[in-house]
């Protein structure tokens, strides 16, 4: 009688909660006017030194613990980018460029240098369906952590920022263990590497899809 018992509640937990394991692609968008890290010098006219997104890859762990909530935690990567202002750094250098021996000015162009952005993050689900329906659309919202990685010494060390992150999605099952994601989220943090005249809030949308494993 109690093996009956014990086995009723196992059953009753596992039938009460589902694992998701999914990988997408898309993109990460940055919106201009929150797109200015700040200024190559401390000059205000120095140039401004912008952030512009790329391509992203998102891996994702979701267990919906709950008939219309559940819990998400990932990781993604995006190939974001920094674009530098045509500059003339004299002299002690400073700002996001390289110093420059005394007395000498450096004439710089315009130029475009990599920053891949890598992200941690966990959002509480809560789904428009419960769970069993084949199409689910859901709000998402959560913390996550970005750091910058910096590869070269042409400009600062890697940084990380914190922050929050919201939006939402649909999910489709296709087949018994697979399924299909769309996401739209947004990221907000403080903006990285402490720029001269930096101001307002970093902001990064994803836009993506891609497939699920489910179990």
């Amino acid at each position: 009688m109690r093996l009956h018992w014990l086995l009723l509640v196992c059953s009753t937990v596992v039938s009460a909660q589902s694992f998701e394991a999914s990988i997408s692609g898309g993109r990460t968008v940055i919106p201009a006017k929150n797109a200015v890290l700040g200024t190559y010098t401390a000059d205000p006219a120095s140039g401004d030194v912008k952030a512009d997104g790329g391509f992203r890859l998102n891996l994702r762990m979701t267990l919906n613990q709950w008939r219309f909530f559940g819990h998400e935690f990932g990781y993604s990567y995006t190939h974001a980018s920094v674009q530098l202002p045509a500059s003339s750094l004299a002299s002690g250098g400073g700002g996001i460029g390289p110093t420059q021996p005394i007395g000498i000015t450096t004439n710089l162009p315009a130029n475009v240098i990599s920053m891949p952005a890598h992200q941690g993050y966990y959002d509480f689900l809560a789904y428009a369906a419960p769970e069993g329906f084949r199409v689910r659309p859901f709000v998402a919202a959560g913390v996550q952590f970005t750091a910058f990685s910096q590869p070269t010494s042409y400009y600062y060390s890697r940084e990380t920022r914190y922050g929050v992150n919201y939006g939402g999605g649909l999910k489709i099952k296709v087949l018994e263990n697979w399924g299909m994601r769309f996401d739209v989220r947004q990221y907000n943090m403080s903006k990285p590497f402490s720029l001269p005249n930096a101001s307002g809030r970093f902001i990064m949308w994803e836009f993506g899809g891609g497939i699920s494993f489910l179990m």
